[in-house]
């Protein structure tokens, strides 16, 4: 019974050595060995053999991209005005042995390193700069990091600003600044937009007072040419008129008693009009007329008439001047009277 217990208590151990023997290591992932205190070897992925109770697992460092937010950090611009920035950091270890050995805490390592950077970078900067510029200020911590973090065994490749914050008093008065700018754009692109749409309106206007003025010199000129035109037939057919008039006159042999009769026929409608009060004979229609002893006898007979019928009227023979000046009713029974003669 004794002998079996010690078998089993033997198996026991033997299978606890062997346990404790085998070490598997995930992918990616590196484990560090020491033996009695000291650095012993990597392990690499996979299964790997280590001597129980000797060799000690110091440490497990992850070989992958590790990707690190540290808190915002206070920064001081070359303007003296405060900004909180937010930094992220992208990292990789290359080498187990620097990562474990030459630096206690790799991660508080980078996160002081790249913030004492950040400081010295954005303390050249002004507040403008520092706001517009994150591409510049991404390149240099990453180059300093890159080069201080070489002999910890550690790889930065990459450096993000996730934000730039200013303090509540500059972030007003950048928000008033912004909006006086905006207000300012909007101003200059109305005053542009009055500007254009006064131009094209006096253009408009232009052209258009060119166009009237254009249309009225052309309806002007036509209607001169069609009036001269008119008054070119006007004149052509009075010619006309007036030729055959003086033909007819020749040939037929009209006595100086016709012309007169035919020029008292024409006196009423000469005098046609409100406005025609007196009638001017000429000198021709005296007392040295052949028929004028019979038109004096036919005046004096109307003058005695209108004198019975209406108060006030005049009736002047002016002798001195020989011309006859006669009321248009007296020439209305005197061209009765010539008519009467004439029959006779």
């Amino acid at each position: 019974m004794l002998t079996v217990i010690i078998v089993l208590v033997f198996v026991a151990i033997l299978g606890a050595v062997a346990v404790r023997s085998v070490r598997i290591v995930p992918q990616a992932e590196q484990d560090v060995v020491e033996r009695f205190g000291r650095y012993h070897r990597t392990l690499k992925s996979g299964l790997n053999i280590v001597i129980p109770f000797v060799d000690h697992i110091r440490e497990r460092i992850d070989m992958r991209d590790q990707v690190v937010s540290f808190p915002p950090q206070s920064a001081i611009t070359q303007d003296n005005l405060g900004v909180e920035v937010d930094t992220v950091v992208y990292y990789r270890v290359t080498n187990v042995y620097d990562a474990t050995y030459k630096v206690s805490n790799f991660i508080t390592a980078v996160e002081q390193l790249a913030s004492a950077t950040l400081r010295n970078v954005i303390g050249g900067m002004d507040l403008e700069q520092t706001l517009t510029s994150r591409d510049q200020i991404n390149r240099e911590l990453r180059a300093v990091l890159d080069e201080a973090t070489e002999d910890w065994g550690i790889r930065v490749s990459r450096v993000e600003l996730k934000a730039i914050d200013p303090s509540e008093s500059i972030r007003e008065a950048m928000e008033k600044q912004m909006r006086a700018d905006r207000d300012k754009r909007a101003e200059i692109l109305e005053a542009e937009g009055e500007k254009q749409s006064a131009i094209l309106r006096a253009e408009g206007e232009q052209s258009s007072a060119v166009l009237r003025a254009r249309g009225a010199a052309e309806a002007e000129t036509v209607r001169a040419k069609a009036e001269a035109e008119a008054m070119k037939l006007r004149a052509q057919g009075e010619a006309d008129a007036i030729a055959k008039v003086f033909r007819a006159l020749h040939d037929g042999g009209i006595s100086n008693e016709l012309l007169a009769y035919q020029y008292l026929q024409k006196l009423p409608q000469i005098a046609k009009g409100d406005a025609n009060k007196l009638w001017i004979l000429p000198s021709e229609m005296g007392s040295n007329a052949p028929w004028w002893p019979t038109v004096q006898e036919g005046m004096q007979n109307i003058a005695d008439a209108v004198k019975d019928t209406r108060t006030g009227a005049e009736s002047v023979v002016d002798d001195a001047d020989d011309e006859r000046v006669i009321d248009p009713e007296h020439l209305a029974r005197l061209q009765r009277a010539a008519r009467d003669d004439e029959e006779r």
